[in-house]
């Protein structure tokens, strides 16, 4: 009994003793203290780093929400007030533009032409070349590649103005150059116009051109905006090592795909004299294992497939070479690859190679020894 009398006396001190303890350790020590200003410090810094990008990012994306909002959603709201926004006469680009375009390098159309604009009627389509509309001023203006995606037929001034893409913040003038264009007679071409920016810092990473007239004293008519396809606009870099599609004949052979600039294809066929597409191409007629064989015999049949099949993409010059073989009383005929196009038999009219029939075999008879006297044709 005393015993028990005992732990009931001390159990007041057990009790006291372990609320000191759970008190201590929910009392904060130095160290604790330090932490939580380090990280709460830590946290500040990190927050100003990124509160100019996360409020450039924001502004940006509510800019384009709106506008895409506005421009979508209004769309049958204005079908509904009036029954039509279609305009009489309409700007429209007559070139197409290619699918990559790159900063510091003046904009042509896909074939290296100016690009064309012109005003037209909107129905039949007929140039306007004799009217006060046909000398009209047209301003270059970049757009956004979602505008236009639907393919529609009209929109209203306040939906394309809603699309034209401004200049980042800090940065030059999207588009620089000659952005005003005279129509003469109903058409206008382009002059130095100039991209200073990428597209990678949009959501679709595409521009489209667009271009509106600008205030005139002939007339107070809305004349429809010019929209163009879509594009890239890559940094000047990727320019100088840049694949055209389809090849030139006189491009240099780097230009084919898979093969670098300087890289050990470019270097292979460089020693043994390929230095453009052209004689590529010869090769590739006279005789494809040899070809291979300079590229290396490691080559993949994916990465030859994919050189060759560019390199055939090339457009001919429409020239042609002929080759009399006595012996055969043969003409060939050969276009600037080497590529038998015709023959003539002696006494008989010029005919396709499609044509032939029993004959072919000693037409090949004579194209390969053609082939191995090649100075010679």
């Amino acid at each position: 009994m005393s015993s028990l009398k005992r732990l009931a006396a001390q159990e007041p001190g057990v009790e006291e003793e372990e609320c000191l303890v759970r008190e201590s350790k929910r009392r904060p020590t130095f160290l604790n203290i330090a932490r939580k200003v380090m990280e709460l410090k830590h946290m500040q810094g990190l927050s100003l780093q990124l509160e100019p990008f996360l409020r450039q990012v924001v502004r940006e994306e509510i800019q384009k929400g709106l506008s895409h909002f506005v421009y979508s959603a209004s769309r049958p709201l204005l079908k509904c007030i009036r029954p039509s926004i279609a305009t009489c006469w309409r700007l429209t680009f007559k070139s197409k533009l290619p699918d990559t375009l790159f900063t510091g390098s003046r904009i042509e159309s896909e074939d290296g032409t100016p690009v064309t604009i012109a005003i037209e009627n909107s129905n039949s389509e007929m140039i306007m070349a004799s009217s006060p509309l046909s000398s009209v001023r047209i301003e270059i203006v970049v757009i956004d590649s979602d505008f236009y995606c639907d393919e529609q037929e009209d929109w209203t001034e306040k939906e394309f103005n809603a699309n034209v893409v401004r200049a980042r913040d800090g940065k030059r003038p999207l588009l620089t150059g000659d952005l005003v264009v005279t129509l003469r007679g109903g058409i206008g071409k382009f002059g130095d116009v100039i991209f200073t920016d990428n597209s990678s810092w949009i959501r679709s990473r595409k521009f489209r051109l667009g271009a509106r007239m600008l205030p005139s004293k002939f007339t107070e008519e809305r004349i429809q905006e010019a929209v163009s396809g879509t594009f890239f606009v890559k940094d000047h870099r990727g320019a100088l090592c840049s694949k055209h599609h389809p090849p030139s004949l006189h491009d240099e052979v780097w230009r084919l795909e898979k093969i670098w600039k300087d890289g050990a294809f470019h270097k292979r066929l460089s020693e043994k004299g390929i230095d453009t597409v052209r004689e590529f191409l010869k090769f590739l007629v006279m005789d494809q294992n040899y070809l291979r064989s300079i590229l290396g015999n490691g080559m993949s049949n994916k990465v030859w497939e994919a050189i060759t099949e560019h390199a055939r993409e090339c457009q001919s010059d429409k020239k042609f070479y002929s080759y009399y073989i006595a012996e055969d009383q043969v003409t060939l005929v050969f276009d600037s690859v080497f590529q038998v196009a015709g023959v003539k038999f002696d006494g008989y009219d010029y005919q396709t190679i499609s044509s032939l029939t029993a004959a072919r075999m000693v037409v090949l008879r004579c194209k390969l020894w053609a082939h191995k006297k090649y100075g010679l044709v």
